[in-house]
């Protein structure tokens, strides 16, 4: 299924089918390309040839390569947040500590998998130019999302709780992968194990 970014993200917002279908391509060569180079080397060109579009393409919805990268941080964001809500939906009422095991297992196997992810994530890697910090995007995300699924009201309390877990687990994640390709599994369980005494002061 296609997922196009938010239109404050572009230069002007794909209206027809072909039109998305063409910025899901641009999107995934840039993807692709930011594994096989790195962000220095990437070059609109080079995301238009592996693409298959002409250039013009390419600046008709982007001004430059770090806007493409900030459309598909916000892509990537769209797609986590559709896997975690997801997820939920198959835990059942398996409360908050289901509920996290969801949130980090799926920013893990996207870590793992997801082209150029590693690099771009949600924005954290790469100085996009975002008006606000990636981690808070996500932190607003998240407390949306697992308010609902908690049955929780959401208030700035709460806010503030995610939002320091977040910014713990990306901190935490990024020295995982640091010390091993696939993410060092002692680091990954001493976070887990950190951010479940944390939450349980608020949400047990």
């Amino acid at each position: 299924m296609m997922r196009v970014p938010h239109a404050t993200s572009l230069r002007r917002a794909p209206v027809q089918r072909r039109s998305a279908e063409r910025l899901t391509r641009i999107l995934d060569a840039c993807a692709d390309l930011l594994d096989e180079v790195g962000y220095d080397d990437l070059s609109t060109r080079a995301v238009a040839q592996r693409a298959g579009v002409p250039i013009g393409s390419v600046y008709r919805f982007f001004g430059n390569k770090r806007q493409m990268a900030d459309a598909l941080a916000q892509r990537n964001l769209e797609r986590y947040s559709e896997r975690v809500a997801e997820r939920l939906r198959g835990t059942g009422d398996g409360g908050w500590r289901a509920a996290l095991d969801a949130v980090l297992d799926e920013y893990l196997d996207m870590k793992r998998t997801a082209p150029g992810f590693s690099l771009v994530d949600f924005g954290n890697q790469i100085p996009v130019g975002y008006r606000h910090e990636p981690n808070h995007r996500v932190a607003d995300r998240m407390t949306d999302l697992l308010s609902g699924y908690l049955g929780r009201e959401t208030d700035e309390d709460l806010r503030c709780t995610f939002l320091v877990a977040v910014e713990t687990a990306d901190t935490l994640v990024h020295l995982a992968f640091r010390v091993a390709p696939q993410g060092d599994e002692k680091i990954i369980a001493e976070m887990r194990e950190m951010l479940r005494a944390y939450l349980a002061r608020v949400l047990d």
